[in-house]
């Protein structure tokens, strides 16, 4: 169950001080109060701070035990209130741990950097010797020195004194803007009092919707694509463009802006032009200049392809096509061209069988992994469900599942863990996937709802299948332009024809999916790829635009530089908006993709080169399924991520995979 608001018991123990009874040390929820957490978070930061003193104070030489292998043991009490607490944040969320998170923030901003720019930690670390050490050890040594470094280690006091200021305050308002995104969301949810106006939807959708169009976190909303009434769709479409822009308590354009600015002096004090320079230098593109490159060869086909999309659906439905009317006519265009119905779609899709016969089926057919389903363990949610994974070794960690949307829940789908492998610790996995189906009797999901748990569970697979030595190289802490690449991966298996034969049942007859069906399905893959490229693409290109400003090229108007940075860049197509505006961008200005939105792109040109490399290899087979989770999946950070891609695709990535796929050929 959630956490009670109630005052801890005389004498009782806060949960967090202790590692947790349960297996696997998934967490003891039942024991957890919100009036824990902060306890909790300043004794571990306290717990920390004392750990790395007593580092700094030893008086034998550095060595990697003494020094690296000690602050990779430091923070347990951290590492547990943080992992339950932010998941509370983005899944459970109340007035309670949103005023928690406000005021802890800043001070974890706060307690990170007095680690990472301590002058004697940063002098062990570079005194420790680099000698005899393997690979990952050498490895975890440079990445340390690095981060220090690329945190102001060698700033002069003032210079740090002023970067601690930045991270603070950046701190502060990254968790504001989430508190104000989620609030804004439900308080711009459309209510439809006429049941009327709801035709088109499924009648389990308007069932489930009880009037009220609730909004997802992308611009476009699902139900755009079912309603027949334009004004209600012209209304959703306005709700879901206009959140964060209202001049209401839930408007966040100061927070972007000061944001922006803040991160663009953080980049000049620390070496760098502006933001993305400082973000791109640690991932795998190389420099923003090659993101440039590769963003060219796809904006203007990306464009050209979305107009012409765009003319059609014009011609087919009668009139201009606004950017509330293209889902619509999109689909029945689409339906019409390919006899392919999404609505008729949902009752093979299932969401029990999808999960088990479907995303857990691929998991053992690739790498013999087993899910059991167990009720003895506490939830923060009675949404919530926990499976035992195990393959023929014996038990690999915990799979947690939370599916179904809430008003607690922010919008969009994630995957975090509870507790992440580590040899050195001895910890093994207990990952979440989170995500926001509408729940149903049955509940079933359209096709875009399944290659959602397909792609998170591929996030999943990555924290569960880790085996690294040191926590900071566990499963998904990779650079973050690689780690949606086993995700992206991971979607390829819901159209493999023996897992789609498995799932894709009707939910009354249990009848497959009829073969004619899943052959328009394929045909009609690439249809309207162009718009949803350029909706892609009109996103990334506006966070970069954004983190490419300096800190003397000051914004006053949020709205106004969007416009103009998507005009430039060539993305401004009216019947194609960018997938998030800055407003509601909550990867960048909530969460950790600022100046990176462009890696889901990057890590689908692994993906889509990696699919060929499942197909020449016979595809959905246990040998290919070991290679994959031995040379990628198993290495979690502790090898550079190209290097392990070359070590399983025998060469660099190739651009022309992808650009099949999304049928961006010229």
């Amino acid at each position: 169950m959630p956490p009670s608001s109630r005052a801890p018991r005389v004498g009782e123990v806060n949960p967090f001080l202790v590692p947790s009874p349960l297996p696997f040390g998934y967490p003891d929820l039942d024991a957890v109060r919100e009036e824990h957490f902060l306890p909790a978070f300043t004794a571990g930061m306290a717990e920390q701070r004392a750990e790395v003193d007593a580092i700094t104070a030893d008086p034998a030489p550095p060595t990697f035990a003494n020094t690296v292998e000690a602050l990779e043991r430091s923070g347990a009490t951290l590492r547990r209130v943080s992992a339950v607490f932010f998941t509370l944040v983005g899944s459970h969320s109340t007035p309670g741990i949103r005023a928690i998170d406000a005021e802890v923030a800043p001070l974890l901003a706060a307690h990170a950097d007095a680690l990472t720019l301590d002058p004697a930690l940063f002098a062990r670390l570079e005194a420790v010797p680099a000698d005899g050490l393997d690979g990952e050890s050498r490895r975890l040594l440079e990445r340390l020195r690095r981060d220090a470094e690329r945190a102001g280690a060698r700033l002069g006091d003032a210079e740090q004194r002023r970067l601690r200021e930045i991270n603070a305050e950046l701190s502060a308002l990254s968790t504001e803007f989430g508190s104000r995104l989620l609030a804004g969301a439900n308080a711009a949810a459309v209510r439809v009092e006429d049941p009327a106006r709801l035709d088109g939807l499924p009648d389990d959708a308007v069932t489930a919707s009880g009037g009220r169009l609730a909004l997802v976190l992308p611009t476009a909303q699902p139900a755009l694509a079912s309603l027949t009434d334009r004004e209600l769709r012209r209304e959703l479409h306005t709700a879901s463009t206009t959140r964060g822009a209202l001049g209401d308590e839930h408007d966040t354009r100061d927070i972007v802006l000061r944001t922006v600015a803040l991160r663009a002096e953080r980049a000049a004090l620390l070496g760098h032009p502006h933001h993305a320079s400082w973000v791109v230098e640690e991932g795998t593109a190389g420099s923003v200049e090659a993101i440039d490159a590769m963003l060219a060869k796809l904006v203007p086909v990306a464009v050209a392809n979305a107009r012409a999309e765009a003319a059609e659906l014009a011609e087919h439905a009668g009139h201009p096509i606004e950017p509330w009317d293209r889902a619509f006519h999109a689909e029945r265009l689409r339906k019409q061209r390919y006899a392919v119905d999404a609505a008729a779609l949902r009752p093979y899709l299932e969401l029990e069988r999808v999960l088990h016969d479907g995303v857990f089926f691929a998991a053992h057919r690739l790498y013999g992994l087993t899910f059991t389903e167990r009720h003895d363990l506490p939830l923060y949610h009675p949404d919530v469900r926990v499976f035992d994974v195990a393959d023929e070794d014996g038990p690999v960690g915990l799979f947690v599942a939370d599916l179904y949307a809430r008003e607690s829940k922010r919008g969009g789908a994630w995957m975090n863990s509870f507790v992440t492998q580590s040899r050195l610790l001895g910890t093994r996995p207990v990952v979440l996937n989170t995500l926001n189906i509408t729940r149903g009797e049955p509940t079933l999901l359209t096709i875009d709802e399944v290659r959602t748990l397909f792609h998170e569970f591929g996030h999943a697979l990555h924290g569960l299948l880790s085996d690294v030595e040191y926590p900071t190289f566990s499963g998904t802490a990779v650079p973050r332009d690689f780690v949606e690449y086993p995700s992206q991966v991971n979607e390829m298996w819901l159209e493999d024809p023996e897992v789609l034969t498995r799932y894709a049942r009707h939910h009354v007859t249990g009848e497959p999916l009829p073969v004619e069906m899943v052959e328009r399905l394929r045909e009609a893959r690439r249809f309207g790829e162009g718009t949803a490229t350029t909706e892609y693409l009109a996103a990334t290109l506006l966070d970069l635009a954004w983190h490419r400003l300096g800190p003397d090229s000051p914004v006053d108007d949020v709205l106004a530089f969007e416009a103009d940075a998507l005009r430039e860049a060539g993305v401004d197509v009216p019947s194609a908006p960018p997938r998030y505006r800055s407003t509601y961008f909550n990867h960048v200005f909530g969460g950790g993709y600022s100046a990176g939105y462009y890696s889901y792109i990057r890590s689908e040109v692994l993906d889509a080169d990696t699919v060929e490399w499942f197909a020449e290899n016979g595809g959905l087979t246990r040998p290919n399924g070991d290679t994959f989770r031995r040379e990628l999946l198993s290495r979690g950070g502790s090898v550079d991520p190209m290097e392990a891609y070359r070590a399983f695709r025998g060469r660099d990535p190739e651009l022309a995979p992808l650009l099949v796929r999304r049928g961006l050929t010229e």
